[in-house]
């Protein structure tokens, strides 16, 4: 499927700025109505009969003849219908405004890292994630010190009293995310987090077109070990912080089940920009709702010596002029 203009029949798409569907070609808003297409793995363009290769795992992709952005009804309806997703918050341009200013201080970054035509290439991605709610009973038992110290006299007395700490806790988890893409790497997808889900809404092809997207390559069995993972580590936090009052807590055990779960599947707004300089890449990631940046700008050796260079000859220029005006007196 893809999305057409009512009024001139270009490719209308979703518009972070706007918060709606919006041709770029006639500037109209709320135009669009959906035009459907043959869809498989060599597919043909609804719109003008191209061919598009389509990778295994791809949902959403852009006609490299026409630049229609192409939604696969078979990859997003089924059993790979999303349930929910945070629709971009942040477009393209603002994109690009957010890169320059977290590495504007980057001296020695090759000069073509933020050029306009690097960062034109960037693409806004629907990364498949898988979310968990767990309801947990946590019991906790140890043994608590509180310590006293006072003078009287020239003497210091110390007092160590000795607890049972015990608790039990009921603890609901709604929405950890685990994404579900082999392609999108693991520990960058948790730095790029959290992500506001009060601005989750029902899934609507119609948020897709515009991006590209993947489909759940990742069952939810296969990944909710990270998910009971994030879950544990922070109920065992809250345990901690309810018998924050003692000097010291021994464990003497301590357990985290789970009494009921639920799982559903959506999706979450990624920017991706690679940059590749001297036969390496290096990956950017902005979380599409947030602005959030992960990434580590590229280091420019022959920037860096003629830096350096200039440097040490205007030193040298100032010692010859700081000698010669000595000479003179």
């Amino acid at each position: 499927m893809y999305f057409r203009c009512k009024n001139c029949g270009g490719n209308v798409v979703y518009s972070p700025e706007r918060h709606g569907m919006y041709c770029p070609f006639c500037e109209s808003e709320g135009s669009d109505e959906r035009a459907e297409g043959q869809t498989g793995a060599l597919t043909l363009c609804p719109n003008c009969g191209g061919e598009v290769e389509v990778q295994e795992h791809t949902s959403a992709t852009r006609c490299p003849y026409c630049d229609s952005f192409l939604i696969f009804n078979e990859r997003v309806e089924g059993r790979y219908a999303p349930r929910m997703m945070i629709p971009f918050q942040m477009g393209k341009e603002n994109c690009k405004k957010s890169l320059r200013e977290k590495f504007r201080k980057c001296r020695f970054a090759p000069t073509d890292f933020l050029s306009e035509a690097r960062l034109s290439g960037m693409q806004g991605i629907y990364v498949p994630y898988w979310f968990y709610d767990y309801a947990t009973v946590c019991h906790f038992q140890g043994e608590g010190t509180k310590v006293r110290v006072w003078r009287s006299g020239d003497k210091e007395y110390t007092e160590t009293s000795v607890f049972a700490v015990r608790r039990s806790m009921d603890i609901g988890f709604e929405k950890i995310p685990v994404d579900a893409s082999e392609q999108m790497p693991d520990d960058v997808m948790d730095l790029i987090a959290p992500f506001q889900y009060g601005q989750m809404v029902d899934f609507k092809p119609e948020f897709m077109s515009g991006f590209y997207g993947e489909k759940y390559n990742m069952s939810s069995a296969e990944v909710e070990n990270r998910a009971r993972a994030l879950m544990k580590e922070d109920a065992a936090k809250l345990l901690r912080e309810s018998y924050a009052g003692y000097n010291t807590v021994r464990t003497m055990s301590e357990d985290i089940s789970v009494r009921d779960s639920k799982v559903a599947y959506g999706l979450l707004p990624v920017w991706k920009y690679i940059y590749r300089y001297k036969e390496e890449e290096y990956p950017f990631y902005v979380n599409g709702q947030t602005g959030k940046i992960v990434g580590t700008a590229p280091f420019s050796r022959a920037k860096f010596l003629a830096y350096t260079g200039t440097l040490w000859a205007c030193l040298t220029i100032v010692l010859a002029l700081l000698e010669i005006f000595l000479g003179l007196l």
